[in-house]
């Protein structure tokens, strides 16, 4: 298992910076959170996935070791389930666009937002 040399959270830009083998990748809050590899949005089998909505905007605010192997996320919208193996971080990295691709179909198929409810009434 290959662990980031470097990683740090862009508050600013909500942005959590990783090197692997000396090759960065940038990955967004809302990335990492409609990606989580918790069970409440994973599902516990194939096909039992829940579409994760209105999380343009949601913020990492804690960063927790686990181990030698993984970080723990927190975000800002509650959700603190997550732990991120290092195995798992490089993956989201290496096919984060073709991944972000397929999150937009799936939002766009289900008629759904990344902008939160909330926000999006008033925006019209």
């Amino acid at each position: 298992m290959l662990a980031p040399s470097q990683i740090k959270l862009h508050k600013k830009s909500q942005t959590l910076e990783l090197v692997f083998n000396d090759q960065p990748y940038m990955l967004s809050s809302e990335f990492l959170r409609v990606l989580s590899p918790s069970a409440e949005v994973r599902g516990h089998g194939k096909g039992q996935e829940v579409l994760q909505t209105g999380k343009k905007f949601v913020e990492i605010t804690d960063i927790t070791s686990i181990g030698n192997y993984a970080i723990k996320l927190t975000f800002n919208d509650g959700h603190d389930t997550d732990i991120y193996s290092w195995d798992y971080l490089l993956e989201l990295g290496k096919n984060k666009d073709n991944l972000w691709q397929q999150y937009l179909q799936q939002l766009k198929s289900a008629e759904a937002s990344r902008t939160p409810a909330e926000i999006g009434r008033w925006s019209n």
